[in-house]
């Protein structure tokens, strides 16, 4: 086995005290419950949807306006 030097050791002691403290903060996480996630999914989806159809509508009044003003074919 090769020689370990101080910084090796360093790096594994400070690698073995980081995942000690992930492991006790993961501890402290209060995880929301199913039917908050479920909610909020659901705002999420239409949320994107009512921003989709905004952006749709944006896109298609500029496209008629350029196409009356003879700015695109």
């Amino acid at each position: 086995m090769a020689n370990q030097t101080k910084e090796n050791i360093d790096f594994k002691e400070a690698m073995i005290a980081y995942f000690k403290s992930v492991k006790l903060e993961w501890g402290k996480i209060t995880w929301p419950g199913k039917q908050q996630v479920v909610v909020e999914t659901v705002y999420v989806i239409i949320i994107t949807a009512v921003f989709t159809i905004g952006v749709l509508a944006v896109d298609t009044i500029f496209n008629a306006l350029f196409k009356g003003l003879g700015l695109i074919n």
